[in-house]
């Protein structure tokens, strides 16, 4: 009868993974870089935080001692619509100029064309913000017969009414103006950003449109943006972010004035212009009010940051 052979021993060396130096010491600095950032921001938070609290007291104190004489919330309502309003006016007016100039430079400019357009582009982002604002008060007394006119058009919207007595600004700088100025502004963001993922779009699937008889337009609805779905809406809201902590060419441009509908007319500064104008000169719980709304401008940032994050990953899901 035949024996078996016995069974050889199983080895209880494992084999481990080989962990060069260099990627140990790149984990570890990539880990601190992380870490760090995180202390920053925290670090900011409650630096804004604890400079907030003379505003905190006196909201509940004595509200009158606020700027406006009707607590902190009144002050800074006017602010924060400013902020949101003319932000969102940039990305209205930017986003589809961008996503043509993006496709354009990708699919259907000449080669030799492309790259210079695309140089020019990005060429915008280098410019100071102190010269967009310069360039909006020139531009803004040009604007007054255009303001005039949808006034008289659009006046029943309330949205381009005329102010209180009867006329719009006769200087042009407006919450509208600070906005068109805004829309050049971060138009080199989103442009750059939406024409990388342009070109990351398969060849093969815009092939197998073109092969199937699709047009060049029908390709590109098909192929080329269902694929860059979740890409665009990143760069609109890296542009939004632009947009909401822009200063020095909002603040050269608007007026000091308080809440007012209309974009006709003086009134409606945002939260970074309001600092900007005001912070040299501050002391004491004037100050704290500055920074406080510092501190409000910091939170919607954030909270947008944290919504982009939810709809880019939402749209990578449903795009997978």
């Amino acid at each position: 009868m035949a024996t078996e052979a016995p069974a050889r021993p199983e080895s209880h060396t494992a084999q481990r993974a080989v962990v060069r130096p260099g990627d140990r010491i790149f984990s570890l600095a990539s880990l601190g870089a992380g870490i760090l950032i995180v202390v920053i921001l925290a670090g900011v938070a409650l630096f804004l935080l604890a400079q907030s609290t003379d505003v905190i007291k006196a909201s509940f104190e004595d509200p009158t001692q606020i700027t406006g004489g009707k607590g902190f919330f009144a002050y800074v309502w006017p602010l924060i619509l400013g902020t949101l309003v003319s932000a969102a006016i940039a990305l209205l007016v930017a986003t589809p100029f961008a996503l043509g100039i993006a496709l354009f430079t990708t699919h259907m400019a000449p080669r030799r064309l492309a790259p210079v357009l695309g140089y020019v582009i990005d060429l915008l982002a280098a410019i100071p913000s102190v010269v967009y604002g310069l360039w909006g008060l020139a531009l803004a007394g040009h604007l007054t017969p255009a303001y005039q006119w949808l006034s008289s058009v659009l006046g029943w919207t309330g949205i381009f009414a005329p102010g209180a007595d009867g006329v719009v600004s006769q200087t042009g700088r407006t919450i509208l103006t600070a906005s068109l100025v805004l829309s050049i502004m971060v138009l080199p963001i989103i442009t750059s950003l939406v024409r990388e993922v342009f070109l990351q779009t398969p060849r093969l699937q815009e092939e197998a449109a073109l092969a199937m008889g699709a047009t060049r337009w029908e390709m590109i609805r098909m192929a080329v943006l269902p694929h860059g779905k979740s890409g665009i809406t990143s760069a609109v809201m890296l542009g939004l972010g632009r947009a909401l902590g822009e200063t020095m060419a909002v603040a050269m441009i608007l007026s000091s004035g308080g809440l007012t509908l209309s974009l006709l007319v003086g009134g409606n500064q945002t939260i970074a212009s309001e600092i900007a104008q005001n912070f040299p000169e501050a002391a004491g719980l004037r100050l704290s009010e500055l920074i406080s709304i510092g501190l409000v401008l910091f939170v919607i940032t954030l909270l947008v940051n944290m919504g982009a994050r939810a709809i880019v990953a939402k749209t990578s899901v449903k795009g997978s």
